[in-house]
């Protein structure tokens, strides 16, 4: 039996399996951990120096341990998943020892986790081989998110703490390979949620304290004072996050504009340097040749003008910083103006919520307008770049077939 061979057609059964049914909600039992588990199920079959046949085994129901995700609810995934590898080795003339070997290993996963032989252990420890590295708190993220779609709704993070921690506690790992690389780290991490723990709990104990104290009015004036911070910070991380795009998007714009000005030169190098020197011994070639520099040409220039720094006068005045009619957080504003008017204007603008958040705006639509300025130039230079270059093939071809020498 040639295993290295089954296990590459086992490896794109369920990877063409998870592209076929997979569900996008399931965002951590998905191919990503399926492909890690199998990593590390090699990774500790080769510390044990298994045989062909027990290295196929465990290796097998690595890639199969969490088909049965896809093919109904969560519960009983393992069962489901158990049949599908059955099926498919069945069908591929497994002996009965080897598939036995593969569903057990399987099931063995299923929590909480007993395996009976060192293969079962070796796949259990594989699948659970996060919860001792530093990628635990990503992958607990995703866990909680995939629970909240099985669950239909939102599940508390101190809820969610205490069933994560509850598991770290409950678990072990069951080689000796996996005890000596990941328990420590397992550890740090019961100790990091314990901590976590703590933390909420003494806020909790704080806030109940805070409550008992503080009169009704003063409450009613923290409850108002908080819920005027929230859309606060809502507001400065939508600012930010369109001040990101928008550099993003500028970026994205000078690079374009920069492909487009390279393709040009090369083109306009080529032609001044070769074809011009050929247009007398070959005059048909004159139109096409002028028709693609003319082409070269105009793009280059609606490249160079989407790519061109325009600046304002670079001053303003303290009309304008009473009139809260300057953005004083662009640099074409101020850049010739002296750092104590400078200084001036930002402490007027930081002391004023109306004129900060003014000037935020101004600020965001301002990279709005040159950023549709560069794109319209852009989307002119590509136009004639694309359809001139159609027009000037069509033009070679035309005096190559119809005028020749």
């Amino acid at each position: 039996m040639n295993y290295a061979q089954l296990l590459e057609d086992i490896k794109h059964e369920v990877t063409r399996f998870f592209q076929e049914r997979g569900n996008e909600n399931c965002v951590y039992h998905s191919i990503d951990h399926t492909e890690n588990v199998v990593s590390k199920t090699v990774e500790i079959a080769n510390h044990y120096k298994l045989t062909d046949p027990d290295f196929f085994s465990v290796s097998a129901a690595a890639w199969f341990h969490d088909t049965g995700y896809n093919t109904g609810p969560a519960p009983q995934h393992e069962e489901r998943g158990a049949q599908i590898a059955t099926d498919f080795l069945k069908k591929n003339g497994l002996a009965e020892e080897i598939i036995a070997q593969v569903a057990g290993c399987i099931m063995a996963t299923k929590l909480p986790q007993q395996p009976q032989n060192l293969l079962e252990q070796i796949v259990c420890d594989a699948d659970l081989y996060h919860l001792g590295t530093d990628r635990f708190t990503e992958l607990n993220k995703k866990m909680r998110k995939e629970g909240e779609w099985h669950f239909g709704q939102k599940i508390d993070k101190h809820v969610w703490r205490d069933g994560t921690l509850s598991l770290l506690q409950s678990h072990q790992y069951h080689t000796d390979y996996a005890q000596n690389l990941l328990e420590a780290k397992k550890q740090e991490n019961i100790s990091r949620l314990k901590m976590k723990e703590a933390e909420k709990d003494n806020e909790t104990r704080v806030i109940k304290k805070k409550e008992m104290e503080v009169p009704d009015a003063n409450k009613k004036g923290d409850e108002k004072k908080d819920k005027d911070d929230r859309p606060n910070r809502g507001i400065e991380t939508m600012f930010r996050i369109s001040s990101n795009n928008h550099q993003r998007l500028s970026d994205m714009a000078d690079n374009k504009a920069n492909i487009m000005i390279t393709t040009t030169s090369i083109i306009l190098s080529v032609l001044l340097s070769v074809m011009l020197r050929k247009l007398e011994d070959n005059p048909q070639l004159v139109f096409p040749t002028l028709l693609l520099l003319a082409v070269c040409v105009v793009t280059m220039v609606f490249s160079i003008l989407a790519t061109r720094p325009s600046l304002p006068d670079g001053r303003f005045t303290q009309q304008n910083i009473t009139e809260k009619s300057v953005n004083l957080l662009f640099f074409g504003n101020f850049y010739r103006m002296s750092y104590e008017e400078y200084n001036q204007g930002m402490e007027a603008m930081m002391n004023d919520r109306d004129f900060l958040y003014g000037s935020l705006t101004r600020d965001v639509y301002s990279q709005g307008i040159v950023l549709g300025r560069k794109y319209r130039l852009l989307r002119i230079g590509y136009n004639v770049f694309m359809f001139g270059i159609i027009a000037s093939v069509l033009a070679f071809v035309i005096a190559a077939i119809f005028f020749p020498n």
